[in-house]
């Protein structure tokens, strides 16, 4: 591999020597492996192993944008959050996007446009994150999973920056999405919407 200076990665690549696994529950899979250092040393690395997610950005047309507010059990907070979701078994990234708005805010998009990725963890979790945008949204009926519970709002670019500076907001994903939503508005970042078939036609 050569980094972007063009230079190769050789000295700081490590190469797998053993792994063995620690955990599987139904969703997080955890591993331990043994790993060769470019010195030549071993060492050893634990991580979990994630299917993806999707998070959307949707954007209605007075300018405002749809977030959510729900419990994260993990952290004991309730987050500020833009709707996302874990991708299933076989999933597309896109038709996950398109499900969890569905379920988790009602609203389904007319257009789409693929911003790019993240990964969440790098240093102990192999989960990346598909960002996308939604645009000429209508509002419909939500469809949460059981056992979900979670507010629906919206909210101006202005107000969500706000938030991110004041500490408001600490989700990773969503600080990332605003970036994106910032650079995005302000024409710096180009997108390549696509618009989506009407219902019942053919594609």
């Amino acid at each position: 591999m050569t980094s972007s200076t063009g230079t190769t990665d050789s000295h700081l690549r490590e190469e797998l020597v053993k792994s063995e696994e620690l955990f599987k529950g139904n969703f997080l899979h955890a591993r331990r492996d043994t790993i060769r250092l470019p010195d030549g040393h071993n060492a050893t690395r634990e991580y979990v192993l994630h299917p993806g997610a999707v998070v959307v950005i949707p954007l209605l047309d007075d300018g405002r944008v749809v977030l959510e507010r729900q419990f994260r059990y993990p952290v004991g907070h309730v987050m500020v959050e833009f709707p996302a979701g874990k991708i299933d078994a076989g999933e597309d990234p896109f038709v996950c996007g398109r499900r969890e708005l569905l379920e988790e805010t009602g609203y389904t998009a007319r257009e789409w446009a693929h911003a790019g990725a993240m990964h969440l963890a790098v240093a102990y979790s192999t989960e990346i994150i598909h960002i996308y945008f939604a645009r000429g949204l209508s509002l419909g009926e939500r469809q949460l999973d059981h056992g979900e519970f979670l507010d629906v709002f919206t909210a101006t670019p202005d107000e969500l920056s706000g938030w991110c500076r004041d500490g408001t907001v600490t989700d990773a994903k969503t600080l990332t999405c605003t970036l994106w939503l910032q650079n995005v508005l302000s024409g710096a970042w180009a997108l390549d919407w696509k618009a989506l078939p009407p219902e019942g036609s053919a594609g």
